[in-house]
């Protein structure tokens, strides 16, 4: 009997779980595989065809010249949409030279940002197509590879992915500058 009662409860934890797998369930959207909520946990591998860098790497790329993209989300603030223009609730630091793209991470993006956030990234793509483009955001934050996948998908090329974001730039005292959305 009691074989059977835990028998049973393994097949409903198993059943559990995969409900809540990396392409299905309440974390990700169920067509654009994008995940659309609890974007703070652990990240697997990054998008396909877009490789995944260290802190070293994202370092020796950043002194070359790379474009980087840093799609962090600006709690409380809003977006005019006719203007474009930013009104922040906090201040925000990024890596030097970073285009902040605020809240283009987000696994589901009203029109007005999904459209700002492509055009932008491809006019600083085209204006330097021999760079890599470095997509981040925090370590373990689902919304860098979300801007990774949507990058890929309209054909962004040369996309790396610093998956340990401004974490890892800070945790070897890399230096951060305030920053406003682009």
């Amino acid at each position: 009997m009691w074989k059977g009662l835990l028998a049973a409860m393994l097949m409903a934890g198993a059943t559990a779980s995969a409900a809540q797998s990396p392409v299905e369930g309440p974390l990700f959207d169920p067509v654009g595989g994008y995940r659309i909520t609890q974007y703070r946990g652990v990240v697997g591998d990054a998008p396909a065809d877009v490789m995944r860098i260290d802190t070293a790497e994202a370092r020796r790329l950043w002194r070359r010249g790379a474009i980087l993209i840093d799609v962090n989300p600006a709690p409380g603030a809003v977006r005019d949409p006719q203007t474009g223009v930013w009104t922040l609730a906090e201040p925000h630091q990024t890596i030097p030279g970073a285009h902040w793209f605020a809240e283009s991470g987000r696994g589901v993006l009203p029109a007005d940002i999904e459209t700002w956030f492509l055009s932008g990234v491809r006019r600083l793509a085209e204006a330097h197509p021999h760079r890599p483009v470095i997509i981040f955001c925090q370590a373990d934050c689902w919304m860098s590879w979300n801007a990774a996948l949507r990058l890929r998908r309209a054909r962004v090329r040369n996309i790396r992915w610093f998956a340990d974001g401004l974490d890892g730039w800070r945790d070897v005292a890399l230096p951060t500058v305030s920053a406003r959305p682009e």
